[in-house]
């Protein structure tokens, strides 16, 4: 006779509890298998377009190689970090020592990890501005680190559209979450979900708390060729004394549309580097070779084909068919300087109380029901943006929708055609 299986005889860590990492989440809830098969998904960060031509073709050639279809070594290949030096040496103000301080990393979330590996001992405390991307949690908690929630506060009573600098620290805030256990403060800018792009003002009250406590900062810079309207992209490593306790983080699924590629790197000083050596070689060893090789050729032409300020020009372009659209629309909304989000206020969008929705996203902030009402009845889907906030601040984000604007154009202005019937149920 047949017995039931036991699924319960070992007990799993409770550090997935801890990192969300069992719950149903965003990405799983509004998964293009639980929507109808025509919504237009504009929740999800992934582009509906390829990456630039000669890029791929960069990475068909390399397969043709013997040496490409092997191990590289755990920094990376030479080549992409002789090209990462050229294209950054500029921008980070040094002269950059390819052999102690870049490394290459199996897209950017391994290298914070392999970071978080390196550093952070059981009980250390890491400040996460909110709304954060959520891989950020796991990351600290599956490490034995301890999140701090410090939030981003937006403009009070604002209509219509305001810009994501509006969203500011209170430094009080910031410095009261300082405690004698706190390790690392993470930067995100240009910043998801938000698309703020931190100024130099603001960088600075985050130096100076960094270096007055003796903080590493890891700055998540993976949006940083997409800059909108002439806004300064400062790097916080440039400030006086910060290079030394700066892991400045890029991706190349950002900056080429691969996003599948799972190429990213990091810079930083010798003493920081060293160990994030040492813990991503024993999380993945090495990188994907070929797209290693492909990504260099991407950057080793991108200066003379002006692709960066072509790509920005292209997805400032994408961000208006949105724009106009909540314009019409009248709800606020976050003109995003950086990034390629948009934040929708929904909090005026009604739906009968009554409202067939899923197990999934009852209990939950009002901005799941009202995400899942917009993708079934309106045919475009979005993400909440409470999932990105610690429960004492989801108030905070429960008043928003995170729209993507990484897609072809076409797709975008049926997504805007779509969105205008909302205005049947806009109070």
């Amino acid at each position: 006779m047949a017995t039931a299986e036991r699924s319960d005889l070992v007990r799993f860590s409770d550090r997935l509890k801890h990192g969300r990492a069992l719950a149903e989440d965003v990405w799983s809830i509004y998964n293009v298998a639980n929507l109808p098969a025509d919504c237009i998904n504009l929740g999800q960060g992934y582009m509906n377009f390829a990456p630039p031509e000669w890029v791929t073709n960069a990475a068909k050639e390399a397969l043709g190689t013997v040496a490409a279809n092997h191990y590289s070594h755990p920094k990376g290949r030479m080549r992409l970090r002789q090209a990462l030096k050229k294209v950054y040496d500029p921008q980070l103000e040094r002269d950059l020592d390819v052999e102690k301080e870049i490394l290459v990393t199996s897209g950017a979330n391994e290298g914070q990890y392999a970071v978080f590996t390196a550093f952070l001992e059981p009980g250390d405390e890491v400040i996460m501005f909110e709304p954060f991307f959520d891989q950020y949690l796991a990351s600290v908690t599956f490490n034995g680190g301890i999140p701090i929630y410090v939030p981003l506060h937006p403009p009070v009573n604002a209509t219509g559209r305001f810009s994501s600098d509006e969203w500011k620290i209170n430094p009080e805030e910031l410095r009261s979450a300082i405690t004698p256990r706190t390790k690392m403060i993470i930067v995100n800018t240009p910043h998801n979900p938000v698309g703020k792009v931190f100024t130099r003002p603001e960088l600075e009250v985050i130096a100076a708390l960094a270096k007055e406590h003796n903080l590493l900062v890891m700055s998540d810079e993976v949006y940083d060729t997409l800059v909108f309207d002439g806004k300064e992209h400062v790097r916080i490593a440039t400030l006086p004394g910060m290079w030394e306790r700066t892991v400045t983080v890029g991706s190349a699924g950002k900056s080429f549309a691969a996003t599948g590629w799972r190429v990213g790197w990091l810079f930083g000083p010798e003493y920081i580097m060293r160990p994030t050596l040492a813990a991503t070689t024993r999380i993945v060893f090495c990188s994907n070779s070929p797209l290693q090789e492909a990504t260099a050729v991407g950057l080793e032409q991108v200066q003379e084909r002006k692709f960066f300020e072509t790509q920005t020009a292209q997805y400032a372009e994408r961000r208006d068919v949105l724009t106009k659209c909540f314009d019409s629309l009248g709800l606020p909304y976050t003109n995003p300087e950086g990034s390629y989000f948009i934040l929708l206020d929904i909090s005026r969008v009604r739906f009968p109380d009554d409202y067939p929705f899923p197990e999934s996203v009852l209990g939950r902030g009002r901005d799941f029901k009202a995400c899942w009402f917009i993708a079934i009845e309106i045919g475009v889907s979005s993400i909440p943006v409470s999932e990105f906030y610690c429960i004492e601040h989801a108030n905070i984000g429960e008043v928003y929708a995170r729209f993507a604007f990484c897609k072809d154009l076409d797709t975008l202005r049926h997504a805007a055609k779509r969105l205008e019937k909302l205005k049947e149920y806009i109070v």
